[in-house]
Order: C-alpha cells, then structure tokens, then sequence
C-alpha cells in the first residue's frame, strides 16, 4: 500500500487515500474524509513507484 496526500478539490483541505501499487491502473470514486464529496481518483503505478495521480471533482 502506498499513502498519497493531496488536496480535495472541493474544500482543498489536505487528505491522504491509501492506494495498492499492485494495480497499475486505477479509476475510482471516494468520498472526501473532511467535507464528503465524491472525488474522481486517476492513478497509476509502475515497479510500485507512482507513475501519475489526478484528483478531481465529479463533473469536471
């Protein structure tokens, strides 16, 4: 597992996710730990190092 922090694109509030260097692409949504709203999550991995990370706001 490796820990991400970044900032919520709608309270833009520091949060961390938890994500598995197993799965070299990922796309998902999670909620905002601070104000709830879903977050679309981008991410992928190469040799469990992060290749890319975007998170944005459902709708953009």
């Amino acid at each position: 597992m490796y820990e991400h922090f970044f900032q919520c694109p709608y309270c833009w509030e520091e949060i961390s996710m938890l994500l598995d260097t197993s799965v070299v692409e990922q796309v998902y949504i999670e909620d905002c730990e601070v104000c709830c709203n879903p977050i679309e999550v981008r991410c992928s991995f190469s040799n469990d190092e992060m290749s890319s990370f975007e998170a944005q706001s459902l709708g953009q």
